[in-house]
This record gives C-alpha cells, structure tokens and sequence, in this order.
C-alpha cells in the first residue's frame, strides 16, 4: 500500500500564529489516537509571507487521508483551530510518480 502526502496551506495572522502551531500538533495526534495514520509531518512556515503555514503530512495510504479528511469536523480541535484561521488557500493529496 503506497503513502499519501497532503498538503494544507493556510493564511493565519501572526497574532494566532502559536494557536494554530498547538492546535495543529493537537489535531495531528487525534487523528493518530485510535491507530497511527500519520507516520511523519512538517508543520512549515513559508519564508517570502509569514502568514502562510503548511501541514507536510504523509499518511500510511490514501485511503486513510480520504477516511481522516471525511472526519475532519468531528475532530475536537478542528473548529478551534479554523476560528483563528483567516483562510484556507489550498489543500491537496499527492502519491507519488517517480521514487
């Protein structure tokens, strides 16, 4: 079964910059509860607009990406962290082409 990246960019302003770090640790480890889906993130910081983290995630498949993103609001710190969010400017699935 191949792993699944997602990537997630968001625009948070630099007031809410340490919530979202700490929701976004705290999200990471409620989807891996029940089993480990996420083996290894990043959480990024872009270099040319502060106000742009990005969740790096590689999860064990797609299928568990899909399944995890389908439970998204039921996450206990998933509406906290969207309330100090400004905007969600992409989100995606990648598998790879070429190793």
């Amino acid at each position: 079964m191949a792993s699944c990246t997602e990537v997630v960019i968001y625009k948070v302003t630099k007031e809410n910059f340490s919530r979202v770090l700490t929701l976004s640790q705290a999200i990471i480890d409620e989807m891996n509860a029940a089993e480990c889906v996420i083996t290894s993130y990043e959480i990024l910081q872009n270099t040319d607009n502060l106000e742009e983290i990005c969740w790096y995630l590689t999860w064990v498949s797609e299928k568990a990406a899909k399944l995890s993103a389908e439970k998204w609001s039921t996450l206990p710190s998933a509406k906290a962290l969207m309330s100090f969010v400004d905007e969600k400017l992409y989100f995606g699935h990648f598998v790879a082409v070429i190793k």
